[in-house]
């Protein structure tokens, strides 16, 4: 995930902390994705979880979710994302919520946002979320039909403003296709109106219903567009002190088309953007992120839930991540990772880290190239004669 907004602020205010280098993979507790449950009331096109409206079998309880929390507290891990299917479908929501934050989590929730309502709000507020992310992928047309339900739209827009009227810290989330690329304007003007401080951009990942709506993938020269066009609000955003938070997921090569945008726009912070840049590495799939799903099955990340690491039944989550680490969890701690094609030849691999990998597994190759990557063979330093095609194939894929 690349926190735009964050290095932004860093560059025109030298004094604010910056978020600390990755350090030495493997050795720090990650930010966990949890999915509670796999039931959803919507059937997205582009869900990793195939969630759909009906209950799946073998899932935690509240007894064994509340030891779940217990587990990853002793395991050092301090940031907790509520995830699904749809997490407020689970009777228990709110018991799992307090009892993590009691602990001292920072606990962040994340919803389709159709089921918030002024009968819940009370609940959701009392909840104490440090965070709270609603998922907008177009405007309503575009929403509801990528979404699978008319009037989910309607629905999640009255949600962004109930948790506003409480003062509820609230993000936007979108995932970019050829669909609402040409909203993004509109989007960012949402923002605005209903007073959102957090926009989240996803990139497509080809995983789960994804893989199938992978044609509806934003082309590179659209991908690029609308980052410019986050780069420019982020940083007008930050010359304007506005309490604005803009940042975006499963494409790294975010980071190097924001150095090069900040060499044209403001050269004189590229040097120190770069150094950043460095520092944070790039893609954290199984090292500074990890996901755990609806039965325990822990993955590298939300979007590997073809490969499974250990299960937190079975084993405490600190063994599985920190002490015997599956072979591909220390495949994907490399820095930089082993990966071929173009994304092996890149000069900016130190920065990126060969992006997420679930793309590449997509189109046969896990190591091979990221599909998703947008910048020209003389952006990452290689020409034609330079090219060295190179396959590297997981073993257990």
């Amino acid at each position: 995930m690349l926190r735009i907004s964050h290095y932004l602020r860093a560059l025109a205010n030298p004094s604010l902390r910056v978020l600390g280098a990755r350090g030495t993979p493997g050795t720090r507790p990650p930010v966990v994705i949890w999915n509670l449950l796999r039931r959803c009331n919507l059937t997205c096109k582009h869900c990793y979880a195939t969630s759909a409206d009906s209950e799946f079998r073998d899932e935690l309880d509240t007894t064994g979710a509340l030891r779940v929390i217990d587990d990853l507290h002793a395991a050092g891990v301090r940031v907790l994302i509520l995830s699904g299917g749809e997490p407020l479908l689970r009777d228990d929501i709110f018991q799992l919520s307090d009892y993590a934050r009691d602990k001292g989590f920072f606990v962040a929730l994340s919803t389709n946002g159709t089921l918030i309502t002024e009968a819940n709000i009370g609940q959701i507020v009392a909840a104490r979320y440090d965070y709270v992310g609603i998922s907008i992928d177009g405007l309503q047309a575009v929403h509801d039909e990528w979404r699978q339900l008319k009037g989910s739209f309607a629905a999640s827009m009255h949600a962004i403003d109930l948790c506003r009227q409480h003062d509820l810290r609230v993000g936007l989330r979108t995932t970019l296709t050829q669909h609402n690329y040409p909203q993004l304007p509109a989007l960012l003007e949402l923002m605005r109106e209903h007073d959102v401080q957090k926009f989240y951009l996803s990139h497509l990942n080809y995983s789960g219903r994804g893989k199938r709506s992978r044609k509806a993938d934003a082309h590179h020269a659209m991908t690029r567009d609308v980052l410019n066009q986050l780069f420019e609000q982020a940083w007008t955003d930050v010359q304007q002190g506005r309490d604005t938070d803009f940042v975006t997921g499963n494409n790294d090569a975010d980071a190097i088309l924001l150095l090069q945008w900040a060499q044209r726009r403001i050269p004189e912070h590229a040097p120190r953007l770069e150094q950043m840049l460095r520092a944070w590495g790039g893609n954290a799939s199984g090292s500074g992120i990890a996901n755990i799903d609806n039965i325990g099955n822990v993955h590298p990340d939300t979007y590997w839930w073809q490969h499974t690491v250990g299960n937190i039944r079975q084993r405490s989550f600190k063994d599985i991540w920190l002490g015997n680490p599956d072979p591909l969890l220390l495949q994907l701690r490399q820095h930089p990772r082993a990966v071929g094609g173009r994304c092996g030849q890149c000069q900016w691999l130190p920065i990126c880290n060969g992006n997420t990998r679930t793309r590449a597994w997509a189109t046969g190759d896990l190591w091979g190239e990221d599909p998703g990557c947008y910048l020209t063979d003389s952006e990452i330093g290689l020409s034609d004669s330079q090219f060295i095609p190179c396959q590297v194939v997981y073993e257990h894929a």
